[in-house]
């Protein structure tokens, strides 16, 4: 069975989101990685480049490491939008 994919093709709907933070912050991919091994994460700079470029799917537990890494929510990451 396949992994399913947005109408788009995307395997992720964090991607847009991630680049704007790591912006945002003024983070390189490979800073981030670092920073995400730390909190237990086990991504190279290359799974950062994928998140960004929709080439990788993502799960829940890394979606929570990298909300609380840069103290967004997980809607912010998923839908673009912080909670009400």
């Amino acid at each position: 069975m396949s992994k399913p994919k947005s109408r788009n093709g995307k395997k992720n709907l964090i991607g847009p989101q991630l680049k704007a933070l790591r912006a945002r912050d003024d983070i390189s991919q490979r800073d981030l990685a670092v920073q995400l091994q730390l909190l237990g994460l086990n991504v190279e700079k290359d799974v950062i480049t994928r998140i960004e470029t929709n080439k990788r799917y993502v799960n829940d537990f890394e979606i929570q490491i990298i909300a609380k890494y840069f103290k967004v929510s997980y809607q912010y990451l998923i839908d673009g939008e912080e909670c009400l």
